[in-house]
């Protein structure tokens, strides 16, 4: 059993829900990442997803973008994020998920991206740009490294599509919350549960349900659980927590765990 199914497979005995939390790797710098990983877990994370900074974030709200321009001027780069990982993984086994555009993996080559990830200790990718009606090479390569491919779906997303895309989704399906860019949000709208629901049905008994954009607070989380899924999925916030405590890193990271505490609590 690979890592993600394993911890799904822990929280599922233990009665949790779990938290999913992001962070962009590099920012404020890269020697800091993996302090800041630390400090999540800490605070109850049961995975944690990095980001690979990237020129054109598509997905991303103005809070990522800027941890993302942060990042790249710190001069974060791909290679640099999976040696973070391996460092991380000495001193952690909860999965680490990376969240990469297209790009960066298209340039490094699909072989040589999962061969590595694979050896650094990457547990799955997200690749928010890449669709799934053209990502047959890089299934069959991620499952040779055994890496798990988290595919995205949204309230758009049609039925056919969704059986699709549930096929070649392992280790979780990551559920678009809302339409538009990440982002913290005041509440969580109708058309985030009745999304849930959708999704419940191709996904139960298959693939754990992760749900993001938007989610930012404990009352989110709970929300988002009591309507099925089983993991919230929480990034601007976290990347917000950091912006705010950019000029003292001891501030930073405790200030992370706690906020990280608080969102696990509303999982149990």
């Amino acid at each position: 059993m690979r890592a993600i199914a394993r911890k799904f497979s822990q929280l599922r005995g233990r009665g949790e829900g779990g938290l999913i939390a992001y962070v962009t790797a590099g920012d404020p710098s890269p020697s800091m990442t993996p302090s800041i990983v630390k400090s999540l877990v800490e605070g109850g994370a049961d995975v944690v997803e990095l980001g690979i900074p990237f020129s054109d974030p598509i997905a991303d709200g103005p809070t990522i973008q800027a941890a993302t321009v942060r990042s790249l001027k710190a001069g974060t780069r791909p290679r640099m994020v999976l040696r973070m990982v391996e460092e991380i993984k000495q001193e952690t086994h909860v999965p680490i998920v990376i969240l990469s555009y297209y790009n960066p993996i298209f340039r490094m080559g699909l072989k040589n991206f999962f061969e590595e990830a694979s050896a650094r200790g990457v547990d799955g990718v997200v690749v928010p740009d890449l669709p799934v009606e053209e990502a047959g090479e890089y299934k069959e390569f991620a499952e040779a490294y055994e890496v798990d491919t988290v595919f995205l779906a949204a309230p758009s997303t049609s039925t056919e599509r969704m059986k699709r895309i549930v096929d070649y989704t392992s280790g979780f399906l990551y559920l678009v919350s809302v339409f538009g860019v990440t982002g913290a949000r005041e509440n969580i709208q109708d058309v985030t549960v009745e999304t849930i629901r959708k999704a419940l049905h191709f996904t139960q008994r298959r693939v754990p349900l992760a749900v993001g954009f938007g989610v930012s607070k404990p009352e989110h989380v709970r929300q988002v659980l009591e309507s099925g899924a089983d993991a919230a999925i929480v990034g601007s916030r976290l990347v917000k927590v950091i912006e705010e405590n950019l000029g003292d890193e001891e501030k930073m990271v405790e200030a992370l765990r706690e906020h990280t505490r608080k969102l696990k609590e509303a999982t149990l």
